[in-house]
């Protein structure tokens, strides 16, 4: 299929790689937990359109530009790494009221801004990019490849895998958030977990 080899073990790895919890996940669902279904399809979109820019890049080759620069990676890390940090401090101290920081207030108010949060928070994570260039290459089949019809083929269907599973996910999460609402101490402390989560993928992008 258009020079995809495997297409139902691509899907899967797809499906797999987004099982594993990362800073877009708890982007979500933090997006939907304050602001409803409508904040998490936001966030949704904004995670797709900053995976396709880093998809897009990955194939244009510029994770074999940052390898071969390695103080180029690291300045694009650590941005990353203070961003995810940054928004991690403010909902670790936030007061419970709202108020944590202008990205994360108000959700639900302004769902652009739930895009625009998910959107950086996918893009400033470098190593999206080299995941894509060592990904792609699995599933390629040299034979019957067919250049960039290959590569669309294959970045439209990591974005409707996204959109399915990421729609579920904020679905599931607005359930459970109408609980927690219930209880303004447990959604304090939530968020506070969240902080906990965004500072850790931060530290963990600069140490690994």
């Amino acid at each position: 299929m258009y020079g995809i080899t495997d297409f139902s073990a691509f899907c899967a790895a797809i499906l797999l790689f987004l099982a594993l919890p990362g800073p877009g996940t708890f982007a979500l669902l933090t997006s939907t937990g304050k602001g409803g279904f409508r904040a998490g399809a936001a966030a949704t979109l904004g995670v797709i359109v900053g995976d396709q820019v880093l998809l897009w890049l990955a194939v244009a080759g510029v994770a074999a530009l940052l390898a071969a620069h390695p103080l180029a990676f690291k300045a694009v890390q650590y941005a990353g790494a203070a961003y995810l940090a940054w928004i991690g401090l403010r909902l670790l101290f936030s007061r419970g009221d709202g108020s944590a920081s202008a990205e994360f207030a108000n959700f639900g108010i302004e769902p652009r801004d739930d895009a625009r949060q998910a959107f950086f928070i996918t893009l400033l994570n470098p190593k999206a990019i080299v995941f894509y260039m060592a990904f792609f290459p699995l599933f390629i089949d040299p034979a019957t490849h067919r250049g960039l019809p290959t590569f669309a083929a294959m970045a439209t269907t990591i974005a409707v895998i996204t959109a399915v599973y990421c729609l579920l996910l904020c679905a599931f999460a607005n359930a459970v958030a109408a609980q927690v609402r219930a209880h303004r101490t447990a959604a304090h402390w939530l968020e506070r977990l969240a902080g906990v989560f965004l500072i850790g993928f931060g530290i963990r992008l600069v140490r690994d």
